[in-house]
C-alpha cells in the first residue's frame, strides 16, 4: 500500500483542489452570521421580559410568539447553505391565558431565566443540569431540549452562546488533535479507542492534522469495526466521526468545525436505505427543526461514498443479504426524493429511483457476506482511490 501513496490518492487530492477553489464561495454564508455578544444575548432577554411586563401593566395576558420549527413550509433551499429558515417563516403563540399553552409559556420563563444567569455569571450549563433543577416542573428532559432549541430560534441567537451545552453521543477518531476551551488538549489518534465529540464545539481551538479525508460513519457498530481494524493509520491519515445514527447538534458541529478550518473533503458511509440516506442529508443539508443554524451545522460540500444501491448490483452482493422494503421505507424514499436539495442532485436521484425499482435495501453489514473484512480491505479503498463517491 505504501508503494501505492501517491496514486491511491490521486482522486482525493483532485477533489480537495477542486474544494478549495470554491471555498471562498461555499465560507461566504458563515461570514454574514457574525457571533452575538455575552451583553448582546443579555439585552435579547430583557427585551422579551420588558414586553411581558408592558403587557401586564396594560392588564393584558402576556404572549410570546416562536418561529414554526416543524414546517417544510418555513424553509428555503440554498445550495451554499442548505435548509435554511426564511425571514417570512409562520409562527406559533404562546399564551399565558390559554390551558393548552401556559404550561409552555412558563418553561419558557424559567428557561430563559436561567440561561440569563448562566451567560451573566459566563458559566455553562447542559441540559441534563437545567432539567435535574427542577424536574417536577419540566417532567421530562425532551421538554427541556426543545424549550431551549425554542429560546435559540427566538432570540435568533445559537446555542452554545446562550451558554447551555448538550451531551454529546458521538465519537470521533483518527489523525486529530486540539485544545477544548479549558486548554484541555485532545489526542484523536488511538487505534483502540474512540473520542467522544467535545461538548462544546464552539470553545475547540488550535486543531491539528494531517488528515486527507473526513468519513462520516453513520453505525457505531461500522465505525468500530473500522477503529479495530485502524482503518485510519493502514489506509491513509484521515478523521472517522460517527453520531450513532441520528446525528446530535454537536456531532453535526464537529463536522463543520473540521470543514471550516482543513477544508478537505468529507465523504459519508451510510446503510443503502432510506434512513441512511436521510441521515446523511442531515450532515450536508440540515434538518427543518435546525434551520435557524444552518450556518453552523451544514457541509454541503458532503459527498455520498457509500453504501450507493448501484454497489449491491455491482458488486452481486448476495440475495439473503438484502432486505426488502417496507411500506414505511417506501413512503420514507418517496418523501425524500420531492425534498428541494435533491434537484440539485441528479447522481442521488437516479440512486434512490434504482432502490424503488429494486424494492431492496442493504445495511453496510451485507458486503461482510462477500467476505468477513471486505469493507476495510476491499470496498473503502477502492472507492477512495478511483473517486467512486458521488
Amino acid at each position: 500500500m505504501e508503494s501505492n501513496m501517491s496514486e491511491q490518492f490521486f482522486e482525493i487530492d483532485n477533489f480537495g483542489l477542486e474544494l478549495l477553489e470554491n471555498v471562498d464561495m461555499m465560507m461566504e454564508p458563515q461570514h454574514s452570521h457574525g457571533e452575538v455578544s455575552s451583553q448582546e444575548v443579555l439585552i435579547l432577554i430583557e427585551k422579551v421580559i420588558l414586553e411581558i411586563v408592558t403587557s401586564l401593566s396594560k392588564d393584558e395576558a402576556p404572549v410570546l410568539v416562536l418561529p414554526n420549527r416543524s414546517s417544510w413550509a418555513n424553509v428555503s433551499f440554498d445550495n451554499a447553505v442548505g435548509l435554511q429558515m426564511t425571514s417570512g417563516s409562520s409562527v406559533t403563540t404562546v399564551r399565558s391565558n390559554c390551558s393548552s399553552s401556559v404550561t409552555k409559556f412558563g418553561h419558557i420563563l424559567k428557561v430563559l431565566s436561567t440561561i440569563y444567569k448562566l451567560v451573566q455569571s459566563n458559566v455553562y450549563a447542559t441540559k441534563r443540569d437545567i432539567y435535574y433543577n427542577d424536574t417536577q416542573l419540566f417532567g421530562s428532559q425532551r421538554t427541556v431540549d426543545s424549550i431551549v432549541d425554542d429560546i435559540s430560534c427566538m432570540l435568533k441567537v445559537p446555542r452554545r452562546r446562550l451558554h447551555v451545552l448538550a451531551t454529546s453521543k458521538g465519537f470521533i477518531s483518527g489523525d486529530l488533535c486540539y485544545l477544548e476551551e479549558d486548554s484541555t488538549k485532545v489526542d484523536c489518534h488511538s487505534n483502540s479507542t474512540a473520542t467522544p465529540v467535545s461538548s462544546n464545539v464552539g470553545g475547540i481551538r488550535n486543531i491539528v492534522s494531517s488528515a486527507k479525508f473526513v468519513l462520516i460513519v453513520e453505525k457505531d457498530a461500522t465505525f468500530q469495526k473500522l477503529l479495530d481494524y485502524d482503518f485510519c493509520t493502514k489506509l491513509c491519515p484521515c478523521i472517522m466521526i460517527t453520531g450513532k445514527g441520528v446525528p446530535d447538534v454537536n456531532s453535526r458541529l464537529m463536522v463543520r468545525k473540521l470543514w471550516d478550518t482543513l477544508h478537505i473533503p468529507i465523504f459519508a458511509l451510510v446503510d443503502a436505505d432510506p434512513y441512511g440516506i436521510e441521515i446523511m442529508c442531515i450532515y450536508k443539508y440540515g434538518s427543518v427543526a435546525m434551520s435557524f443554524e444552518a450556518h453552523s451545522l451544514t457541509v454541503p460540500s458532503i459527498m455520498w461514498l457509500g453504501l450507493l444501491p448501484s454497489d449491491l448490483q455491482r458488486l452481486r452482493v448476495p440475495e439473503d443479504a438484502l432486505i426488502p422494503l417496507t411500506q414505511r421505507d417506501q413512503n420514507k424514499l418517496t418523501s425524500l426524493l420531492k425534498r428541494p436539495y435533491l434537484a440539485c442532485q441528479p447522481a442521488w436521484q437516479r440512486e434512490m429511483e434504482m432502490m424503488q425499482r429494486s424494492k431492496v435495501k442493504a445495511e453496510i453489514q451485507s458486503l461482510a457476506s462477500i467476505a468477513p473484512d471486505f469493507l476495510s480491505r476491499v470496498y473503502l479503498p477502492n472507492k477512495l482511490r478511483y473517486g467512486g463517491w458521488i
